[in-house]
C-alpha cells in the first residue's frame, strides 16, 4: 500500500437530489414519510492524490442552545452562560466500512448514496420517536435549533474527522388550512357572580399577517340583574401574548411574555339586560424581511442552518425551551371586578396564503411515499473508484500524458 505521504485529505460533501432539497417529504406530516435524501461526495483535496478511507458514516444532528438574558446588555454578563445540547435524529447510518482484513482503502472518489428517516411518531417519552422541533433562531439567539448532517470519515489510524453541513426543517403540521384549526374554540370567565365574559374564536392557528377575529359576550347574572345592571363596561381590549418557556422540563424554568398586538374598544355603558355583544380584530403581527434597501439579508453566523419566516417566533417545543401563544381579552368594569381571559392559539411560520399552497404538494408527497419502504429504502448504487482504477484517472477528468497527469480535454 502507497505511504500516507502519497495520499490527499479527503474532500467530503453532501449533495441533494436532483433539482430538489435534501429534504424530502413534510415534517410533522407522518403520510408524507419526511426524510433525507442525497450522497456523501469524497474526492481528494490534490488532485489525483487518492484519499486512504477505512469509515464513512452520516447522522442527523440537533443542535439546541439557550441564553434567556441574551437581549439584555446588562444581564447578558452577569447570568449563567449559554445552554446547549446535541442530539441525533433517529440513527446514525454506515455508509462505507473496508472489508475485513484491511486496513483502509486506497480511492480516488467515493459517491454514498443515503436516506436518514426523521421520526414521525409521538411515541409518548421515547425521544427518538418525537418528531424533531422545526429550526428556529430567535432575535439575540434567546433560543435556538438547528440542524446538521454530519459526515464521519476515517482515513487508516488517523483521527476521525468531521464535517457538518447545516439543514434546515420546517414543521407543518400547525397549517392554518388543516380541519382540527378551524372548529371555533370557546371559553368563559364569571367575575363577582355578577358577569359572565365569553369568547368565541372561528379559528386558532394563524401565520403573519392573518387576521385574527374574536367574537366576545358579557352577560349579567340573571339571579343579580339589579346589581349587575349597576356595572359599567368601560372597555375591552384584546392581545396576543408570546411566552416563551427556558428549560421547561429543567428545576428552574424562565418565563418570558411579550405582548405581539394590541387592540381596544372603548364602550363606555351600563350592562344591559340582554348582555353586550361585539366582534374584536387585530392582525397577526409580521415580520419584515428585507433591510431598508428592499433586500432579504443572508443569515449570519450559521448560513444555510434556518428557513427565512416572516415571524420572529412560532408555537414549538424543543428540549430547552418552549414557545406558546396566547389570544387575550380584557373587561375593563367599574362597580365589578376586571375580567380576564386567556385563549391558547397556534402560531404557524407560513400564512393563511402560503398554506393553502402547501396542501396540494403535502398530499401528492403523501402518494409518493406510499411507494417508500422505510425499512428497505431502495438506494442508488454506491460509486467507488479505487487508486488502481485503470479508468480512475479519467473519471476525475484525468489523463497520463508522458508520465505526467494533465487535465483532460475531451
Amino acid at each position: 500500500m502507497a505511504s500516507y505521504a502519497a495520499h490527499s485529505a479527503p474532500f467530503v460533501r453532501v449533495s441533494g437530489p436532483p433539482n430538489s432539497n435534501f429534504l424530502v417529504g413534510y415534517p410533522g406530516i407522518s403520510a408524507t414519510l419526511p426524510r433525507i435524501e442525497g450522497k456523501v461526495e469524497i474526492r481528494p483535496s490534490v488532485l489525483v492524490s487518492p484519499v486512504l478511507v477505512s469509515l464513512v458514516t452520516i447522522a442527523l444532528h440537533r443542535r439546541e442552545t439557550i441564553h434567556p438574558s441574551a437581549d439584555s446588555v446588562t444581564k447578558k454578563h452577569l447570568a449563567a452562560p449559554r445552554k446547549e445540547i446535541t442530539d441525533i435524529v433517529g440513527k446514525e447510518m454506515l455508509l462505507y466500512r473496508t472489508p475485513a482484513g484491511k486496513d483502509s482503502e486506497s480511492v480516488l472518489s467515493m459517491d454514498l448514496p443515503f436516506v436518514i428517516f426523521i421520526p414521525y411518531g409521538r411515541g409518548g417519552e421515547e425521544v427518538a420517536r418525537r418528531v424533531p422541533p422545526a429550526s428556529i433562531q430567535l432575535p439575540s439567539r434567546t433560543a435556538e435549533t438547528y440542524y446538521e448532517l454530519v459526515v464521519t470519515v476515517q482515513s487508516g489510524h488517523q483521527e476521525q474527522k468531521k464535517y457538518a453541513f447545516p439543514v434546515p426543517i420546517s414543521r407543518y403540521d400547525t397549517l392554518s388550512t388543516f380541519g382540527m384549526y378551524n372548529r371555533p374554540e370557546s371559553m368563559e370567565r364569571v367575575t363577582d357572580h355578577l358577569v359572565t365574559l365569553g369568547i368565541s374564536l372561528p379559528r386558532w392557528s394563524y401565520g403573519p399577517l392573518d387576521p385574527v377575529s374574536v367574537y366576545i359576550r358579557l352577560s349579567p347574572n340573571p339571579d343579580w340583574l339589579s346589581k349587575a345592571k349597576r356595572v359599567t363596561i368601560q372597555k375591552i381590549t384584546v392581545g396576543i401574548d408570546e411566552e416563551i418557556v427556558f428549560n421547561h422540563e429543567g428545576d428552574e424554568p424562565t418565563r418570558k411574555v411579550k405582548t405581539l398586538a394590541k387592540t381596544t374598544q372603548s364602550v363606555g355603558v351600563k350592562m344591559p339586560e340582554a348582555g353586550y355583544f361585539t366582534n374584536l380584530g387585530l392582525v397577526f403581527p409580521a415580520k419584515d424581511l428585507r433591510d431598508s434597501d428592499g433586500v432579504v439579508p443572508r443569515g449570519r453566523g450559521l448560513q444555510g442552518a434556518f428557513p427565512m419566516y416572516a415571524v420572529s417566533g412560532f408555537t414549538t417545543t424543543g428540549t430547552l425551551y418552549k414557545i406558546e401563544y396566547f389570544l387575550t381579552v380584557k373587561a375593563t368594569m367599574s362597580s365589578a371586578r376586571d375580567i380576564l381571559l386567556r385563549q391558547r392559539i397556534v402560531v404557524c411560520p407560513f400564512d393563511h396564503a402560503g398554506c393553502k399552497e402547501e396542501m396540494e404538494a403535502i398530499e401528492q408527497a403523501a402518494k409518493d411515499a406510499a411507494h417508500v419502504s422505510p425499512d428497505n429504502p431502495l438506494l442508488p448504487a454506491q460509486r467507488i473508484i479505487k487508486a488502481g482504477d485503470p479508468q480512475g484517472l479519467r473519471q476525475l477528468g484525468v489523463a497520463l500524458v508522458g508520465g505526467e497527469k494533465k487535465v483532460l480535454i475531451e
